[in-house]
Formats: structure tokens, sequence, C-alpha cells
């Protein structure tokens, strides 16, 4: 089956359920359809059953998405879902080392506010910060050409603030599941957003 076709399958249950809501489930590892050649998804009763599974545990219990990972894998028989990255803890040292960066350049992203450390500890989103600024420097930009770029993101992050927030303040049975599913779906689909708009500029400088 095509997503539309599952999704059809779905509304008459799960009147709110949306092609992106099911694209965010498979890129939180929840489902795995498998793709055609060109790229499409392909999905299989099985698929649609899991997808039940889940909305019926969001819906009616509240459960996080975590939390319905274990018990999608009793319910269906499936292997444990792969367990999340051991927590990245790295020292100043330890980060340097990593992201294959230098001890100038890991000040110029703290003096910018790009990264900082949480009880003089890097976390993995430093480790990504600070391998992508490095690869960046490649081409010139550093790390005082990029304050433009957190703006953009802490105003997004304010978007996903706004729309949490009356979430969490009903203060309900699996508010803070609910509002951390929201987020993150929300982060992704304004991800998105951005890469195009990055896109279509790229296009429109290049003359395309």
């Amino acid at each position: 089956m095509s997503i539309g076709e599952v999704l059809a399958l779905l509304q008459g249950e799960f009147p709110d359920v949306t092609i992106s809501k099911i694209r965010f489930l498979e890129g939180e590892g929840l489902i795995e359809p498998e793709r055609s050649p060109s790229g499409y998804r392909k999905f299989t009763h099985l698929h649609v059953e899991q997808l039940r599974f889940i909305l019926t545990e969001q819906r009616d219990h509240y459960l996080p998405l975590r939390v319905i990972k274990d018990k999608m894998a009793e319910s269906f028989g499936l292997p444990r879902a792969v367990q999340q990255a051991q927590e990245v803890r790295l020292s100043r040292a330890e980060l340097i080392e990593a992201a294959g960066i230098d001890d100038e350049t890991l000040g110029e992203l703290e003096d910018y506010g790009l990264l900082a450390p949480v009880a003089r500890r890097y976390d993995e989103e430093a480790l990504k910060v600070a391998r992508t600024v490095g690869a960046l420097a490649r081409f010139g930009l550093h790390a005082r050409h990029l304050r433009a770029v957190k703006a953009a993101a802490e105003r997004e992050a304010g978007l996903v603030e706004q729309a949490v927030a009356p979430i969490l303040k009903r203060r309900a049975p699996g508010a803070i599941g609910e509002a951390d599913e929201v987020a993150r779906e929300l982060s992704t689909l304004l991800l998105d957003l951005h890469a195009s708009l990055v896109r279509t500029g790229v296009r429109s400088v290049l003359g395309r």
C-alpha cells in the first residue's frame, strides 16, 4: 500500500492522523516500511496494525513513544527496538579530539553561544555542532558567521514552545509525553521546511 492508502484506512478510527504523522513515526523508528526503487514507501497490513497499536496507545493511555516501542516489541513479536546510543558525556579535550577541531575553535563556539558544557561536560548535540562547524570551516565559514543560523534556530524553538505550552498547562496524565512527541514532530517539520527554503535560496543564487 501507499502512504495515502494507509492514511485512508486509519482516518476513520483516528481522524487526526496525517501523512506527516506517519512519516514522523517512521522517523522515530516505530515502523519500517520498505522503499520501492524510485523511493516510494511500501506499506503492508502489518504496518497498518502497528500504526493502529501506536495511535491507540497514545489516544487511550497517553504513553510516550519510548514506552510504546517496548510494548510493540512484546505485542508483535518483533526484535526489541535498538536502544538509544549511550549518552555522550565528553570532556573538553575529548570533544576537541572527537570533533576534529582545535581549542580556539571550541572557544569561539562557546563565545558565540553555539554550544555550552553542562557540568563541564559536552553532550551529543554539542559534538554534532562542533563537527559541523569544523566541516564548515573548510569553506571559510566560522563560528562568527553562524550567528544568523543560531538566531533562526532560537526563533524556531520558540514556535515549538508556543505549540506545546497549552499541552503542559493542562497538567493532564501523560501531558509531558504528549508535549514531547508534539515537540519532536514539530521540530522535524520545521527542519524539513528550513532545508527546503535554504535549497530554494541556493537555487536562486545559482540562477536555477
